[in-house]
């Protein structure tokens, strides 16, 4: 699959050529505002709060055997896509997997070269990612994003995803303890 918007990224299937461009994309994100969340034993809520200095998150270096890394070609339930700028280089890609016994496509990975940002490049990657999911017969795209991360989250409800969970130890140990997952969801077409 191949096509390419009227802004001229070209979209497509990750190709094996396309794993040094993925593993070394810049998906570092700076923000003014956070997520705090607030546990009770009913529930939790969210309030989004300035941040004074801005927060800029550079995410580590990922293991290349982890399920992160780029699909491999052949994998039917999973796919990495990605958006080629004009001048060829990598805008951004995401990678989903689905699971038939839910009928959950799960976006495992989404980056955007900050170059890139606000351009529709990541609309447009979740557009072939429900695609993909309508295709699976997923029931819905679900995702794991940080509290921290408000622009992503900010962009992913502009797209029609809403909260619908939280772990509040997911990071404990890494490199973002600290932070809480907050899980996003939106049916599938």
């Amino acid at each position: 699959m191949t096509t390419v918007d009227d802004m001229g990224y070209e979209f497509r299937t990750a190709r094996p050529e396309d794993t040094e461009a993925i593993e070394a994309l810049d998906g570092s994100f700076t923000t003014h505002t956070i997520f705090q969340v607030t546990v009770s034993k009913n529930g939790f809520a969210l309030q989004e709060i300035p941040v004074d200095p801005p927060i800029h998150k550079v995410f580590p270096a990922e293991n290349t055997d982890d399920a992160d890394a780029p699909v491999a070609e052949g994998d039917l339930n999973s796919r990495t896509f990605v958006a080629i700028g004009t001048d060829g280089s990598l805008a951004g890609f995401a990678t989903v997997s689905y699971a038939s016994w839910n009928r959950r496509l799960a976006i495992e990975d989404i980056e955007i070269a900050p170059a890139h940002r606000g351009r529709g490049v990541g609309r447009a990657l979740i557009g072939h990612a429900v695609k993909f999911a309508s295709e699976s017969g997923a029931g819905h795209i679900w995702l794991e994003v940080t509290n921290i991360n408000a622009p992503a989250i900010h962009a992913y409800q502009r797209m029609g995803f809403t909260f619908c969970g939280l772990d509040t130890t997911l990071y404990d140990g890494t490199p973002s303890s600290g932070e809480q997952a907050l899980y996003m969801s939106m049916p599938c077409p």
